[in-house]
């Protein structure tokens, strides 16, 4: 109780770095990854923080370059939010993608849905939607368009969903900020492009001090 009670403290009482408000702001416990939270800011609904996952070797530091395996804490900006019946991208994104809106809104999701990560035979292991991340910190970011196991996709920093919900405050992706299916809706319901997201680095220890 008193490590929750130390994390809505700094979920309330932080600034963004950036001078704006952030419409998303994601705590990460390094130490227990279970006590992992996410906050909708702004919305003027009551939303209790919710659990969260990240990456699988842990957490690096802000305007470090983007690792696999490694979470990023900072500030960013929303440059794509996609999932099956939703297609908002940046238009520099889409001209350096080489595509048309058009085919990206028709593909570049049910792409990204088809690899399968983890080698079980099944994807779908970004959930339904992907709420990709740009990186405020200035650090170039090996982000970009690829083609990975033969699909074309998105490679970025992203809050996206899971296949196994288990999953969710857990240490074990990727590298990106993963949700169950619910709090997914939720954060679809309010963010939009250009949206702030703060990802913050928070031990067990600072918070038995608050």
């Amino acid at each position: 109780m008193l490590r929750l009670l130390g994390f809505l403290f700094l979920i309330g009482s932080l600034n963004s770095a950036s001078g704006e408000q952030p419409r998303l702001r994601i705590v990460l416990d390094a130490d227990q990854p279970s006590l992992s939270r996410c906050m909708i800011l702004g919305s003027g609904q009551e939303i209790e923080p919710f659990q969260v996952g990240f990456g699988r070797h842990g957490i690096d530091p802000k305007g470090a370059r983007f690792r696999g395996g490694y979470s990023l804490y900072g500030t960013f900006r929303i440059n794509a939010i996609l999932s099956a019946d939703r297609f908002e991208m940046e238009p520099r994104l889409i001209e350096q993608s080489g595509k048309t809106a058009e085919y990206l809104k028709s593909h570049l999701f049910a792409n990204m849905s088809k690899i399968d990560f983890d080698g079980d035979g099944e994807g779908g292991e970004y959930g339904a939607a992907f709420v990709s991340l740009e990186d405020l910190s200035g650090r170039d970011q090996p982000f970009q368009f690829n083609t990975y196991k033969g699909v074309f996709r998105w490679y970025s920093y992203a809050i996206h969903g899971t296949q196994d919900p288990a999953r969710i405050g857990k240490s074990v992706t990727g590298g990106c900020i993963n949700v169950g299916a619910e709090d997914l809706e939720r954060i679809l319901s309010v963010v939009k492009l250009g949206d702030v997201v703060e990802v913050m680095r928070r031990n067990t220890e600072s918070l038995l001090k608050n």
